[in-house]
């Protein structure tokens, strides 16, 4: 055993630590900050609390610890071979190192998901082991043989009973006296058994989705701002569905009431980015604090901007801004230090961006093509690791316009409109058509979204609008009152 640190004011701070047949030199503050095992032996009080020399013997193997550092450090160290995420998962559990932990949620997909889900389950590691668990539901079609072949039987059995993620999407409506039709009213989700669109609930009268926010955030559905009225009146209230009560509840809305914004849910916030307020494009933003029920403002976006495309990809958001006529700047928002900083710029012959989405380390923008028609999109991928853009080949959209708004689901991407709803799945190459489903059955824009919904039994298909009955919808007192206190 060395000198103790106290008597070495060279080496004060700074520990050993020794693992199998390697040794570690590393700060006792980085070690106490990151690993809650560490935390507790320095305030301990224990002889070894104080010697700079640690060994640690069983729970955690050298390569394991050298991962763990490297995450700390904010690195992004490859693991491709199964025996260093076992090691990994084993030293986030020893040493209680949560970032660790996270960094493992966020690498889950479908070639590792299985192994993470055993690992995690042996030692321990439950945020990991629930992670790993909804993607292989949200993913099992595709890894059913394989889970039933690797899986014992208590962990498969524990899966099929998660609900899985259900494709959403909400038509465009507006608390307009003249304009409602409560056919429109609607929140569906996609059977994909049956490949058509069924009921989950009705907005409240008071919400509108036209130009409003909307985002999923712990599996509660959020509708902010927007408007209604000849007037485009700005809504300034917060609407939050909740699909385990079936219930709605009003909350506040931003402190700057806002239309054509960004919303996006992310690690307990949700962030309004820019939109129109009065007649002008703003770059101010807010984050809420669900319990709190309390909106505060953050750093202003980099420049005004509205219905700007968004993804969290690997826990990090994104936003495009789009400067006319031919480039995109894709911003992260790092809300830690509530700044924003530029992570790349795509330059192509009109760039605008519609609609972008992340699937593993790869942003996915789908912009107009070099033509007049926005009917037709092309695809670019932006690999973070790399950070190399990629075209992908050929057009990802036909004349029903599917690709305005999209959501991944394991390897899947659901696309929608009124006419179709089309599955994709992604890989190296792009996307590639995988089925067909029937259309959204309104018509007009929609917003689209992943919610876990609840078994409730036998639910019925939304109806087609009836054809053929013209005039204006009927309208009840309470309706008229309503709107008019809005």
């Amino acid at each position: 055993m060395s000198e103790n640190a106290a008597l070495d004011p060279a080496r004060a701070g700074w520990v050993r630590v020794g693992i199998e047949e390697s040794w570690f030199t590393v700060e006792r503050e980085f070690l106490r900050s990151y690993s809650d095992y560490f935390h507790a032996l320095f305030h301990s009080g224990m002889r070894e609390s104080r010697q700079d020399e640690l060994h640690l013997k069983g729970g955690v193997h050298a390569r394991g610890f050298l991962i763990a550092l490297a995450v700390c450090r904010g690195e992004i160290p490859a693991m491709g071979d199964p025996d260093e995420l076992v090691e990994a998962v084993e030293c986030a559990a020893f040493l209680q190192v949560s970032c660790l932990v996270r960094h493992l949620c966020d690498i889950v997909d479908s070639d590792n998901c299985l192994l993470l889900y055993q690992a995690a389950a042996v030692f321990g590691v439950r945020r990991l082991f629930h992670t790993a668990a909804l993607f292989l539901r949200d993913a099992f079609d595709d890894l059913k043989e394989a889970a039933e072949r690797t899986l014992p039987a208590e962990l498969l059995e524990y899966c099929e009973k998660l609900a899985p993620a259900s494709f959403v999407a909400i038509g465009t409506h507006t608390p307009s006296m003249e304009l409602l039709q409560d056919s429109f009213r609607v929140v569906c989700f996609l059977d994909e058994m049956e490949g058509e669109w069924k009921h989950v609930t009705d907005l409240p009268t008071l919400c509108s989705t036209s130009r409003a926010g909307v985002a999923v955030l712990d599996n509660r559905l959020y509708i902010v701002g927007g408007v209604y009225g000849y007037g485009k009146e700005t809504v300034d209230k917060t609407f939050c569905y909740n699909p385990q009560s079936g219930m709605w509840t009003t909350l506040p809305g931003p402190q700057q009431p806002r239309h054509d914004f960004t919303l996006l849910g992310h690690e307990g916030r949700l962030y309004a980015i820019g939109g129109g307020a009065q007649n002008q494009i703003i770059s101010t933003s807010e984050a809420y604090d669900p319990s709190k029920e309390e909106w505060t403002f953050i750093r202003h976006a980099p420049r005004p901007v509205t219905s700007a495309a968004y993804a969290v990809a690997r826990r990090r958001m994104f936003i495009c801004f789009w400067k006319p006529p031919d480039t995109t700047d894709i911003y992260e928002y790092v809300p830690r230090r509530d700044e924003w900083k530029l992570t790349t710029t795509m330059i192509r012959p009109q760039s605008y961006g519609h609609c972008m989405v992340a699937h593993r380390d790869n942003l996915y923008v789908m912009r107009n093509g070099p033509c007049d028609d926005f009917l037709r999109c092309l695809m670019d991928c932006y690999n973070l690791t790399t950070g190399q853009w990629t075209a992908l080949p050929g057009h990802y959209i036909n004349s029903k316009g599917a690709l305005f708004t999209a959501v991944i689901k394991g390897d899947s991407a659901f696309t929608v409109k009124h006419m179709l709803t089309l599955e994709y799945t992604i890989s190296a190459g792009g996307w590639k058509p995988r089925r067909q489903m029937k259309g959204f059955p309104k018509s007009g824009s929609l917003w689209t979204c992943l919610l876990r919904l609840p078994e409730t039994g036998p639910v019925t298909p939304i109806p087609e609008p009836e054809a053929g009955k013209g005039g204006k919808p009927q309208l009840d007192a309470e309706f008229v009152e309503a709107v008019q206190q809005l």
